[in-house]
């Protein structure tokens, strides 16, 4: 994240790849969890996807596993995120930043001192500069789009124009650029951000996502620039990224680990070579094979539930990891396109049993009762969510559409990103609405474009799937994100709010959890948040499904590891071979 997955799965087909948006992780080991950590320096790793990434412009990247993959390879921010599972596991590390940075009383301006000696790939000094042009991208929401750019736009002590929008729109057009000069300045190898509300979380945030990544101004194409990936840190491009097939990445001359205190880039093989195309299945029937180059490889794929079979004997191998994810995946109801009572019947009547034993049973998911992740700080169950049964309730579904004197069978579309999991998820909750005689629903999987779909104002999908999880740890980067209508002014998309859902109680609390969280009064915030989540179910914005469990395997001569910085996937910071 939503980075933690976000942090979530909201920015691309996660259910098919398996991947989630934005992205934080809960505790465990004190170190990172998968190998034995008998990996050496060399040789060439190979990491298969099932469908290409999306973008490797840090502004612009939102996919928990992508800031990752970003940060350990080519793009070094002020801090970044270390790779133990333990408690710390969230705690802002300094990277190209000397410390973790300096503000205010109140919070509203952070600063923070760039290190001396860390250098582009061309050999040029990464300044100040390029950290205040860097995040002067996230205003151009013509062009820097996707991205987690509405805490920037949020925060920023820049007026806002009629529509909601800061008056400062970017680098490109320089318009309002005087405005966006007060608000973000370098002195010296020092900068400074000044916020129009207290940002307590800020060093969080930065190390977490990447809107506040270094960017040098003559490399950028803006809109063109998805995947030019300019290096600062260990590898960098060996040719030009293909956005179908992949690229590789070799090792940066100008990198010195000498300025990385981080420990979080072992930057172990000497080549990471990317491949996309392959279903997960033939990925996995390949690591299982464990012949010629797949004893090399790494799937950013989990492993698909059909050869969950085979997980004893990769155990006994040592080369399978099984970790709780940072997600939710949950169900979003239009609040334009159907009734109030239609809304929360669904919600009552949704089989997540069903759902879940459609693809991998226990071993891939354990049901969800809050949009919030359970492991995650304040977690609370929704008060009325928490009640549904796992297998639905017709007889509750049935009392609430026939007190609304709604005509049923009610017509519903369902869209969702198209895999075969998902198909047998999504027909086993179609299976178990169809039989209640309430509705009569219609399944409309998609491509790539689902989210892109789901994203337009202008959408008339009855029903969607998502996921979600923690930027960093607190449900500040849960609730407002996804609900609040007031975040999402990026321009021409509804941002994380499938739903439309636009409630001035619910904006309000945000406010006063906001303040909460400004005074330190933790308590506080998570019994505001609490009431808001009960407020979204009494107006039926959305359902939880479950928690996914992750299952990933790897040849045998990767030493694989996972951590929640990649929101509990694979991170290629540790990962290495075992024999160059």
């Amino acid at each position: 994240m939503g980075t933690k997955l976000k942090r979530v799965f909201a920015a691309s087909a996660a259910a098919a790849l398996g991947i989630s948006l934005a992205a934080c992780g809960g505790g465990g080991s004190e170190s990172s969890a998968g190998g034995d950590g008998a990996a050496v320096k060399g040789g060439t790793l190979y990491v298969k996807a099932e469908d290409p990434i999306e973008k490797l412009d840090p502004q612009r990247t939102y996919i928990g596993l992508h800031i990752n993959l970003i940060s350990r390879t080519f793009n070094r921010g002020l801090l970044t995120l270390g790779t133990s599972t333990g408690d710390d596991a969230d705690t802002p590390i300094p990277d190209v930043a000397t410390d973790t940075g300096t503000k205010n009383a109140d919070s509203t301006e952070w600063s923070f001192t760039i290190r001396e000696g860390v250098k582009w790939q061309d050999g040029e000094e990464v300044t100040c500069e390029d950290f205040r042009y860097g995040y002067s991208r996230n205003f151009a929401t013509d062009q820097i789009v996707d991205g987690p750019s509405q805490y920037p736009l949020g925060f920023t002590d820049i007026p806002a124009d009629k529509d909601g929008t800061p008056q400062y729109k970017g680098p490109y057009t320089k318009k309002g650029q005087e405005l966006y000069d007060k608000a973000v300045t370098c002195d010296g190898n020092t900068i400074t951000y000044r916020f129009n509300k207290p940002f307590p979380d800020f060093d969080q945030a930065v190390a977490a996502l990447h809107f506040a990544a270094p960017y040098r101004a003559d490399k950028d194409r803006g809109a063109k620039g998805l995947f030019d990936a300019f290096s600062n840190g260990p590898y960098m491009l060996e040719d030009a990224w293909d956005a179908d097939t992949g690229g590789t990445m070799v090792r940066n001359p100008e990198y010195d680990p000498k300025t990385d205190e981080s420990n979080s880039r072992k930057a172990l093989p000497d080549k990471i070579v990317f491949e996309f195309g392959d279903k997960a299945e033939t990925t996995y029937q390949e690591i299982l094979s464990d012949s010629g180059q797949a004893q090399d490889l790494v799937s950013f794929n989990r492993m698909p539930s059909t050869m969950y079979t085979k997980i004893s004997q990769l155990e006994s191998e040592k080369r399978y990891v099984s970790e709780p994810s940072p997600f939710v995946a949950y169900l979003w109801f239009n609040q334009e396109t159907l009734d109030p009572a239609v809304r929360k019947a669904l919600a009552w009547s949704t089989n997540r049993e069903g759902w879940i034993n459609a693809s991998g049973g226990d071993r891939k998911y354990k049901p969800a009762d809050s949009i919030n992740q359970a492991d995650a700080p304040g977690y609370t169950p929704n008060s009325i969510w928490k009640d549904v049964p796992a297998g639905g309730d017709a007889a509750e579904a049935k009392k609430i559409l026939t007190e609304a004197k709604i005509k049923t069978p009610v017509p519903i579309e369902i869209h969702y990103p198209q895999s075969a999991d998902a198909d047998k998820q999504a027909a086993a909750l179609k299976d178990a609405w169809d039989k209640t005689g309430l509705f009569n629903v219609q399944l409309d999987p998609e491509g790539d474009d689902y989210y892109t779909n789901i994203q337009k104002p202008s959408h008339k999908y009855d029903v969607g799937w998502a996921g979600w999880g923690t930027d960093w740890p607190s449900p500040a980067t849960v609730y407002p994100l996804l609900f609040d209508s007031r975040i999402n002014i990026q321009g021409a998309t509804l941002g994380s709010d499938y739903s439309k859902f636009k409630n001035d109680e619910f904006n309000k609390l945000m406010d006063q959890a906001a303040e909460a969280t400004g005074k330190g009064d933790i308590e506080a915030r998570d019994k505001i948040y609490a009431e808001a989540d009960t407020l979204l179910a009494e107006e039926g914005v959305y359902f939880p499904l479950e928690n996914e469990i992750f299952n990933f395997a790897a040849g045998s001569n990767v030493d694989l590891q996972v951590t929640p910085a990649a929101a509990s996937q694979p991170d290629l910071g540790v990962i290495g071979l075992k024999k160059p």
